[in-house]
């Protein structure tokens, strides 16, 4: 059999997704699945295969896998990606194959009580960056992403960067976290002195500012708010150089503290971003500022949380309830 990495295909993917911009997460797992697509196939060109054997893989990962709608979707994208972007191959049954249908769930929304449990089980960094998710209703990689100059304590905001979709957006930065806040960055300001003093390479910057800009990456402006402990290597670049925080430390000490606060809920990282969205809701703020907070394209996405204020029956009271017998 032969291999199933072309270096050539394999390079010139990257080589694509890098050009459109895309993040290293998407390159990384456009890759993969461009690998796994060919390894199925024995380690043939996709040159050589069409429909039938992008059927035939999907059908594998829906039927034989039993992956979620979302990861199927994911493959299929990475396929798409592959023929028309990179093989530029724009064949009729690219858009002819069937999109596996996402089930609709509802968000999974914390009370105020809930919350209040679930952040005082929480200490440390973590706990501070749960409660600037749920005050500020950032997803998780806005949040470990966050730079010194997107603070601004003067005017209570924060400047979220390359958002879903690569947009920017302001939402409020909590008065009652400004204290915590200021502290954690003289702990973190003295760490990247410590940086400077040392020699390191400075952070990493995105779409070659750190070329318009060669003095940016090493500034405190552009320091991460919530940098790792240590150093890695960057996989574009083969710099070594201080990165964010990784996400997974927020994930599990948030999963720890919803067990250790006694929440019977599948909460998460994301949990915290639905309940900031239904609490102001609840508060009486209108839906298209709560879209603006969000960075939702579309009110669409937002009322989402309009059906939980419904509190289950459409907000019908029940007859039991009424009869109070």
């Amino acid at each position: 059999m032969s291999q199933p990495q072309s270096p050539t295909l394999f390079g010139r993917l990257r080589e694509v997704i890098r050009y459109k911009h895309y993040s290293i997460r998407t390159e990384a797992t456009y890759v993969e699945w461009v690998r796994r697509f060919l390894a199925f196939h024995g380690g043939r060109h996709p040159r050589e295969m069409g429909a039938d054997e992008v059927r035939a893989f999907l059908r594998h990962l829906a039927v034989e896998q039993n992956v979620a709608a979302s990861t199927h979707q994911q493959a299929l994208s990475a396929l798409l990606f592959l023929y028309r972007e990179v093989l530029a191959i724009d064949l009729p049954w690219l858009g002819e194959l069937e999109r596996p249908k996402k089930p609709v769930r509802k968000p999974v929304v914390l009370s105020r009580s809930e919350i209040g449990r679930l952040l005082a089980a929480m200490e440390g960094t973590h706990a501070l960056m749960a409660r600037l998710l749920y005050g500020t209703g950032m997803r998780l990689m806005e949040c470990v992403r966050l730079r010194v100059k997107d603070v601004d304590f003067e005017r209570g905001e924060l400047t979220v960067r390359q958002g879903k979709g690569g947009k920017d957006r302001l939402t409020m930065l909590p008065l009652s976290l400004a204290p915590n806040l200021r502290a954690h960055l003289a702990r973190v300001r003295a760490l990247w002195e410590g940086d400077r003093a040392a020699g390191r390479s400075g952070v990493y910057l995105p779409d070659a500012l750190a070329r318009k800009y060669p003095a940016a990456p090493a500034s405190w402006a552009w320091f991460w708010v919530f940098p790792a402990a240590g150093f890695s290597v960057d996989p574009r670049s083969g710099a070594e150089r201080r990165h964010h925080t990784h996400e997974q430390a927020l994930q599990r000490a948030i999963r720890r503290a919803v067990a250790q606060a006694g929440i019977a809920k599948p909460a998460s990282t994301h949990a915290l971003r639905h309940s900031f969205a239904t609490h102001l809701l609840e508060a009486g703020y209108d839906i298209r500022t709560v879209q603006e907070l969000l960075g939702h394209a579309d009110v669409s996405t937002t009322m989402i949380y309009t059906h939980v204020l419904n509190r289950g029956g459409r907000g019908v009271v029940s007859p039991l309830d009424a009869a109070r017998c």
